[in-house]
């Protein structure tokens, strides 16, 4: 594996992968539990939003992940803007200044919540991040075109006989580039696919980036394992 580039929510590599492999870690990503709100009681909703637009919205904000289930509870009185930070309780949201809603002078909102564990697969808000991959390709063209795409696209560009050699491995891709100018140049690309996959991984903040496709991994090789007992 190499690393091409590294945020805190975002790692982005390249791997000697399948693209069938690539699609179903990217699939499982969705089955690792992840606790987020569940159920939500409103005793007082001063606010112009209605209780039900209240509660998805609390139920979208990321929590920092705990073994149990907690209780939250948000208790806010106008005027201004009530925020995730606002809530209270056993387990903190991931970031301060998610608005929930907002409150005049005088306005009240009391709610109290239970989180749950639950999985992507069942909803949304228990996702924890999603990954994305793309074929690396090898791009054969003409010197001319590799060298305005240059101009336009950091890439590194090989010679070979009459033709130029851009390996499209990187972060950012550069086949539309090499494509649109061959086009106006009326002119074709010839286009390879590799064995290697880029692979993009982005979370939430519930969980650390690099454990996503760690989890991920573990929890199909685990479902394969299962699978391969009941086969034989």
């Amino acid at each position: 594996m190499d690393q091409i580039s590294k945020k805190d929510n975002k790692i982005v590599f390249k791997a000697e992968m399948s693209e069938s492999l690539a699609n179903a870690i990217r699939r499982y990503v969705n089955q690792i539990p992840i606790i987020a709100i569940e159920d939500v009681e409103i005793s007082r909703n001063d606010s112009p939003l209605y209780d039900e637009t209240i509660a998805h919205r609390m139920g979208l904000i990321p929590l920092k992940q705990n073994k149990k289930e907690c209780t939250l509870k948000l208790d806010v009185k106008g005027p201004g803007m009530v925020y995730s930070g606002n809530l209270k309780g056993d387990i903190e949201p991931v970031y301060d200044k998610i608005p929930i809603t907002l409150l005049n002078e005088g306005q009240e909102i009391s709610i109290k919540a239970t989180t749950k564990a639950g999985t992507g697969s069942e909803h949304a808000k228990f996702s924890p991040g999603f990954i994305s991959y793309r074929d690396v390709v090898e791009i054969s063209m003409d010197k001319e075109i590799a060298e305005k795409a240059s101009h336009v696209a950091s890439i590194e560009v090989k010679n070979k006989g009459n033709k130029s050699i851009v390996i499209d491995d990187k972060e950012k891709e550069v086949y539309d580039i090499c494509e649109g100018i061959a086009e106006k140049e009326g002119k074709e690309i010839e286009v390879d696919t590799t064995k290697d996959v880029v692979m993009s991984v982005e979370t939430f903040g519930q969980i650390k980036v690099e454990d996503i496709f760690k989890k991920a991994v573990e929890i199909l090789k685990k479902d394969l394992e299962d699978l391969s007992k009941k086969i034989k």
